[in-house]
């Protein structure tokens, strides 16, 4: 076997063979010692411009807690406040240095007549100030944290009635928190204005119904949710502190931007919209402030390297068209002094501005072109992420660092984007599934004794990735195996501790708490997502319910069911057949084997979770007519995924 590079690392710092594995929960070994000993000697941890931008323009800061209707915590301001001095042993010192920026939280006046919140969630809400009111741009994750953002900057800057909203994108950290700035009620009967780019409705719904439950879960281990707030947990998320998991909301817009640039005049502010849909977003939007000499970058660009992928399961995005569009920015941003973002603090000065956007843009072009071209030198994703690193100007830049996205798995991104998923090597066409491998793998090593002793003696020697491929097996082939599973529980906090990108410490971290733990007792529940659903086209529901039907079971039936929503005067004709549900909107069909007849209300509780068979069966808002058998056949081949399924096992 070649020389892998954890211990290559170990063989230039002189602590090769002399890093003991911890046994349970806490310290770093040598072997982490020595990578971050590395980070600390190439990159200038020291620079302040930063630190002085992500204060600039300081107002106040909150304190104290956000709870739901529930009293449950949303959001404790306190919660990161270890995050200071020098970086622990357990913290990359770059990832230490980004949290300790990012936890800059409060009201900043950004310029004239603009002002953001920071650290009230992941993203940022920024408000401009209008002719009436206030135009809120992107109104964060939940409702309660956006409420709390609104009572605060109210509380220094007067009380304005919101006068319009921005979404610049499609991520529910952009959005879901509208109901916490304005209810529907009163932005109806205000006309409040309520802007978004073209497509957003669409996106916006499906991201979030379709695949809703595996990326939830999924976002738990990128996010570091269930993580305890401390050195050897969740420190941060690289585009900000944590993210918001309260009640999420949805206002669909009033204003579709659909051209490439459009102009609006909203609240007497003028704004110039650019479409950048398929960059970080599938719907993306940018906006100049003319008058302002003020520039919004939305999410194009941020203080640290994006994600092509993201690990919590996204559509590729395309490195290509995002370098495009940030150097088409830079042609747009004619005057502007500002640049802020919906992430992070601003960037001030015209130059300072065409030097970020340049280094940002080349970051994504150099990372496409070379990966295109050792793809076309025959090489699989794999060999490019371990081989291909950045020019040392871009390694540098510390706004370019892979605190959010990485430069390996962003080149996994480019080469799924165009190859796809196999690499061309024929075993690699149909291999074997985890479970079976694994068993493979065990046997092949003698049995699972000495699969662990050479999994021990990797971590002895700082061997983390190669002690946790072996380990992987074992607890595939043995899941119950509480030694196998510690074990690697130990290597995932190694690799975590020495992450440069909170995605990966979060990812690995999650893992060691799994393997410890076990999964989480509960998922997230949908009927937090309740008000974004009650805005989502039930045709994204049956897409989602066709997508539960349990096919092996359903497979000799022939079954044609009516759903009707009673108080919107919508039909929906659903046909089971082969194991394949396809529906559409139409007419009841009158030789449909059962109709059923509910209120939309009913209805998103019986796809929430929160109505059972038995409470539709007696609700005064249901109706049934036809067979109720066959229509509790067909209910009962829908399956309900967990939304806390394990990760590191089946």
């Amino acid at each position: 076997m070649s020389a892998r590079p954890a211990a290559l690392v170990l063989l230039l710092a002189g602590h090769a063979g002399c890093a003991p594995a911890p046994e349970g929960r806490g310290g770093a070994d040598a072997s982490v010692a020595a990578q971050h000993d590395a980070v600390r000697e190439r990159l200038d941890l020291d620079e302040r411009q930063a630190f002085d931008d992500a204060m600039r323009g300081f107002v106040a800061a909150p304190s104290g807690v956000v709870r739901d209707a529930a009293d449950e915590v949303i959001w404790d301001f306190a919660a990161f406040d270890f995050v200071d001095g020098e970086a622990p042993p357990t913290v990359n010192p770059s990832l230490w240095r980004q949290a300790r920026l990012n936890n800059h939280a409060g009201l900043f006046k950004v310029t004239d007549r603009i002002w953001q919140l920071r650290g009230f969630d992941i993203a940022n809400l920024s408000l401009i100030e209008g002719e009436t009111g206030w135009i809120v741009v992107d109104p964060l994750t939940s409702k309660e944290t956006a409420a709390a953002a609104m009572a605060f900057a109210r509380q220094h800057l007067g009380d304005r009635p919101v006068s319009a909203i921005v979404y610049t994108h499609s991520h529910v950290d952009h959005f879901g928190g509208v109901l916490g700035v304005i209810s529907a009620e009163e932005a109806t009967a205000r006309q409040v204005p309520i802007v978004a780019p073209v497509g957003f409705m669409e996106e916006a719904t499906s991201e979030n119904v379709l695949l809703g439950v595996a990326m939830v879960r999924r976002s738990e281990y990128m996010y570091g949710k269930h993580l305890p707030r401390d050195a050897t947990g969740l420190i941060d998320n690289g585009l900000g502190k944590a993210v918001a998991y309260g009640n999420i909301g949805l206002l669909p817009p009033t204003l579709v931007v659909r051209q490439p640039t459009e102009e609006h005049v909203i609240d007497g502010v003028r704004f110039v919209f650019h479409n950048v849909p398929g960059t970080e977003a599938p719907s993306e939007f940018t906006f100049a402030l003319p008058e302002l000499k003020a520039f919004n970058g939305a999410e194009l660009v941020s203080q640290t390297l994006h994600n092509l992928y993201t690990i919590r399961g996204a559509k590729v995005r395309d490195a290509l068209r995002w370098a495009n569009d940030i150097d088409a920015t830079a042609e747009r941003l004619g005057d502007a002094e500002v640049l802020f973002n919906q992430h992070h603090w601003p960037v001030w000065g015209n130059d300072e501005i065409r030097g970020f956007l340049a280094a940002q843009g080349d970051v994504y072009r150099y990372l496409h072109d070379q990966t295109v071209r050792l793809m076309n030198a025959g090489l699989s994703a794999p060999e490019i992420a371990e081989t291909l690193e950045l020019p040392e100007a871009l390694d540098r830049h510390l706004a370019t660092r892979g605190y959010y996205g990485t430069v390996r798995h962003n080149i996994k991104a480019i080469y799924q984007f165009y190859l796809g998923w196999y690499d061309a090597h024929p075993a690699n066409l149909d291999p074997l599934p985890p479970v079976p491998a694994a068993e493979g793998y065990v046997a092949l090593a003698g049995g699972m004794g000495p699969l662990l002793d050479a999994a021990r003696t990797a971590q002895a020697q700082g061997e983390h990735r190669w002690a946790a491929e072996l380990l992987k097996h074992a607890v595939y082939a043995e899941p119950g195996n509480d030694e196998a599973r510690g074990l690697l529980a130990v290597s995932f906090e190694q690799l975590g501790f020495a992450a440069e990108a909170s995605t990966w410490r979060n990812a690995y971290l999650a893992g060691a708490q799994e393997a410890r733990d076990g999964a989480p007792a509960k998922g997230f529940s949908p009927a937090r997502m309740r008000e974004l659903l009650a805005r989502t086209p039930v045709e994204r529901f049956l897409e989602r319910m066709a997508a539960s039907i349990d096919g092996p079971a359903a497979g000799d039936l022939d079954l044609t069911i009516n759903l009707v929503l009673t108080d919107r005067g919508e039909s929906h004709v659903l046909h089971l057949r082969n194991g394949v549900l396809r529906h559409r909107s139409a007419p009841e069909d009158p030789a449909a084997d059962a109709t059923l007849r509910l209120t939309h209300a009913v209805f998103l509780d019986m796809m929430t979770g929160q109505a059972g068979a038995g409470a539709l069966l007696t609700s005064d808002e249901v109706t049934i007519e036809g067979s109720t058998l066959d229509l509790g056949r067909f209910f009962s081949l829908v399956e309900k995924p967990p939304g806390n399924f394990p990760i590191l096992s089946r």
